[in-house]
């Protein structure tokens, strides 16, 4: 039996289908609350963002451009979703794409330290540290650069794919994936640098 496409659930659902839904929302829940969890940095957040983005789906889902596909479609709802919640929140040097962000002599590069640090020649502790630091210099990017930034790096979307999800030409993808790494790079070094002062001076 050929598995429905998300086009052809998202018709079933339009039609009456009563699970067609629910299967979309078990395809792309987990992924988008990653995405979105990486967005805020707030599993709280993520939870409600992937609630209202999906409840959107469902009462936007007759107005759906057949020619497009469903999933760009969902995540620029959940992009948009997203900002609208770190929005209300926050009421209350240029570098190629494999460059090395830190200064020590065992230099990483941005596509090892964005991996989440799952490097199994590094030693735990190390691999949590990194994980902080990289998560702190991920919040401290602009709004416009992070989400490019996870669309491509952690959900492997294509420069398309982005411009779709964002709404912008493909040129202005590539400019700022370029610039967000350039930011990453430096606030990593200084966060990097920082986290090492505080080990040589425990005080």
């Amino acid at each position: 039996m050929r598995t429905p496409t998300d086009e052809n659930l998202l018709a079933d659902h339009l039609a009456g289908e009563p699970h067609a839904f629910e299967l979309l929302v078990r395809r792309y829940g987990s992924e988008l609350y990653r995405f979105v969890l990486r967005f805020t940095n707030s599993s709280a957040g993520a939870d409600d963002v992937v609630q209202d983005a999906f409840l959107q789906v469902h009462l936007s889902a007759g107005g759906f451009d057949t020619k497009r596909r469903f999933k760009p479609w969902l995540f620029t709802i959940a992009a948009n979703k997203a900002r609208d919640w770190l929005r209300v929140r926050s009421r209350r040097n240029e570098l190629p794409l494999d460059a090395d962000v830190s200064d020590d002599v065992g230099a990483k590069k941005f596509l090892d330290l964005i991996s989440d640090g799952r490097d199994g020649d590094t030693p735990a502790v190390e691999r949590d540290e990194q994980r902080r630091t990289v998560r702190r210099a991920m919040d401290q990017m602009p709004i416009m650069m992070r989400e490019a930034l996870i669309l491509a790096y952690y959900h492997g979307f294509a420069y398309h794919e982005i411009a779709e999800v964002l709404g912008i030409p493909v040129g202005t993808v590539k400019s700022r994936l370029h610039s967000a790494v350039a930011y990453f790079g430096q606030a990593y070094r200084a966060l990097a640098g920082e986290s090492g002062a505080r080990k040589e001076d425990p005080r």
